[in-house]
């Protein structure tokens, strides 16, 4: 195993849903130690979609390579060891509504009066300040309010969602990029940084072309070229791009249809999409003669863009995906064995499983306790007294 970027970071995690634990769990990843801070009940991710006993796949997929700890933080322990914890973290990242975690006494003024050099990072809807930064929020509401959907709509116009929580996930990414970024002043200056990191402004960076384009197009911005789009075929559907000319005319020669390739109205770029519904009714007329695998082996030989629509089993059987480790399988306990895609930059699932495990609520809170010089007798007590939970058994979490 080679050494994590992040070896020796210590990140106090109190973040729930999938961004916030999107990015700590690539810190995590990074070789950081990243302790979750949970309620009791557990984070409330885990029960986005199908639950396994303590996990769903969205919990599993974003908390990888952490340890969690199971605290009532309105209890005199559960803030004591938060105390301690918030002492000595390198980073701490919470995901409470704005003011939430403030007025529990672990916001970023008080950390930093105790450790002035931590980078502190708030994950929220719509950020720490302006009219709507109390506004309760997921990621379909900000789909909408940042133009995704109206982006992303049908043929008839109606506006449409995106069916994974995209803006949840690309938040995460930026958040990861941000907290490496201060990591890395903290590294070299020794100074400490806060920042406010939102599915609004996240959702909006993602799109920052399509707001330009919409801007210098008076709200009416054109295709980006045309044909592209998937088409139905006689046995599923087939996604074709023809941007440059030559690709265009041999797409239209392939299918049978010269009466296109020749057309004088499209011959440029501007034809085109000004004739796109033209287009596009030839190709609707001609893709279901054939099978998706027919037209491929006729169009990539002349280097046609284009590829087969697959499902996720299509993908994870895929021989070139297989031969590639862009996937391995993990077992999770508790949960299954299941796909782990490897991400860029990291070393493979499979090199490492610990590393790739989700812990179960509260699952390192003894060793977390341990750590921090709690003898067993204390640890007991404040088990006993409720501000700890402790772990439930994994066959539990099978059941």
């Amino acid at each position: 195993m080679i050494k994590g970027a992040y070896d020796g970071i210590t990140v106090l995690d109190f973040t729930q849903g999938v961004a916030g634990p999107h990015a700590t769990m690539l810190l995590a990843l990074h070789g950081a130690t990243v302790i979750k801070i949970e309620p009791p009940e557990g984070d409330w991710g885990r029960a986005l979609g199908e639950l396994k006993g303590d996990h769903c796949a969205h919990s599993v997929a974003f908390n990888r390579g952490k340890r969690s700890i199971a605290l009532d933080l309105k209890s005199a322990d559960g803030r004591a060891v938060v105390q301690k914890l918030m002492e000595k973290a390198d980073v701490i990242v919470e995901s409470f509504r704005p003011g939430v975690i403030s007025r529990l006494g672990f916001g970023y003024e008080e950390a930093k009066k105790v450790n002035p050099r931590v980078v502190y990072c708030s994950v929220s809807g719509f950020g720490q300040t302006g009219p709507y930064s109390k506004r309760p929020t997921v990621d379909g509401l900000i789909q909408a309010f940042s133009g995704m959907m109206v982006m992303n709509k049908l043929p008839d116009g109606t506006p449409w969602r995106q069916g994974m929580i995209a803006v949840d996930v690309t938040t995460g990414l930026y958040t990861f990029q941000a907290l490496a970024t201060a990591i890395m002043r903290q590294l070299r200056y020794n100074e400490g940084s806060y920042i406010d990191s939102s599915l609004m402004r996240a959702a909006a960076a993602y799109q920052g072309a399509k707001l330009m384009e919409w801007v210098f197009s008076n709200g009416t911005p054109p295709p980006l070229y045309m044909p592209a789009g998937s088409y139905k075929s006689a046995n599923g559907y087939i996604m074709l791009s023809a941007m440059r000319p030559h690709h265009f005319k041999a797409l239209f020669e392939l299918v049978g249809r010269k009466d296109i390739a020749e057309d004088p109205e499209l011959q440029s770029h501007e034809g085109r999409i000004r004739n796109a519904a033209r287009i596009i009714k030839a190709l609707q007329e001609e893709m279901p003669k054939k099978t998706t695998e027919e037209w491929i082996s006729i169009l990539q030989p002349k280097e046609v863009f284009c590829e087969r629509v697959n499902n996720y089993a299509d993908y994870l059987e895929h021989p070139h995906v297989k031969e590639t480790g862009a996937v391995d399988w993990i077992e999770q306990d508790g949960f299954g064995r299941m796909p782990v895609a490897n991400i860029p930059g990291l070393p493979p699932a499979n090199e490492h499983p610990p590393q790739q495990h989700a812990p179960h609520i509260g699952e390192n809170g003894r060793e977390v306790l341990a750590d921090m010089g709690y003898s067993t007798a204390e640890i007991d007590a404040m088990i006993a007294r409720g501000g700890i939970k402790a772990p439930a058994a994994v066959a539990k979490a099978a059941d």
